[in-house]
């Protein structure tokens, strides 16, 4: 099974960005324009773009999503999107307006009775968006850490029906240190799941090993942006 790989485009004030592992301080901009960004992005092969409403993490609603509608609307390629879901109705206004997949997060752990009936209700529409400090999961915007084991949580969804996770490390987030592998193969072998690795892809060799590890996808960010390879070089490496 080959490596999936997600492109993405952190969204703040309508400007492409990157956070140091999620602290909104250490904000560095790559871009004002998203769409432009997934322009590219596709232009280049990409069969996926993974866009993140920052402020909408932050704020608990939607605030970016304009960019991610034009997107997935005027470009051939599938998007998915987090960030400010909070709601079905949430999860309609992208669901209706041409987005493939959007991600719970905060709210699957404030709410895991809503999250379960949207997994249900929504399929594999929906992914569950898990972000984890030091093994336990983290929300809002990573602004706060929870008492729940990231696992845990992952098993109660999968369980449920959820068919796909994105598993981030917020340690290894935006740091170009390498992905937390170890914890994204526990997650998939505890769910038997998709679980898409976020956080810390560096290089070529990463990809490589995440590939052969059978690891299923991965978000890749800064690497992109720090022009550590090209999108091509990375779709032509996971693809061989």
């Amino acid at each position: 099974m080959t490596l999936t790989l997600y492109p993405a485009i952190d969204m703040r004030g309508g400007n492409c960005v990157r956070l140091l592992q999620g602290d909104y301080d250490k904000e560095t901009i790559y871009g004002d324009s998203p769409f432009d960004m997934a322009r590219a992005f596709a232009a280049d092969g990409a069969d996926w773009i993974h866009m993140v409403d920052l402020d909408g993490a932050k704020d608990g609603k939607r605030v970016n999503d304009r960019f991610v509608i034009e997107a997935a609307k005027e470009l051939n390629v599938n998007v998915q999107i987090g960030g400010g879901i909070r709601s079905e109705g949430d999860i309609l206004h992208y669901l209706e307006n041409g987005i493939t997949r959007v991600i719970i997060g905060s709210i699957a752990v404030s709410n895991p009775e809503f999250a379960i009936e949207m997994i249900q209700k929504y399929g594999k529409q929906i992914v569950v968006g898990i972000d984890a400090k030091n093994g336990y999961v983290a929300t809002h915007g990573w602004l706060n850490t929870s008492e729940v084991k990231a696992v845990e949580l992952s098993k109660r969804f999968a369980d449920a029906g959820a068919e796909t996770f994105i598993f981030t490390d917020i340690a290894t987030d935006g740091t170009l240190s390498g992905p937390n592998i170890a914890a994204v193969c526990e997650m998939a072998e505890v769910t038997g799941k998709i679980v898409i690795a976020s956080g810390g892809v560096s290089s070529l060799a990463d990809l490589r090993t995440l590939n052969a590890e059978g690891v299923r996808g991965a978000i890749v960010g800064k690497a992109l942006y720090e022009n550590r390879f090209t999108l091509k070089e990375a779709l032509d490496e996971v693809r061989k």
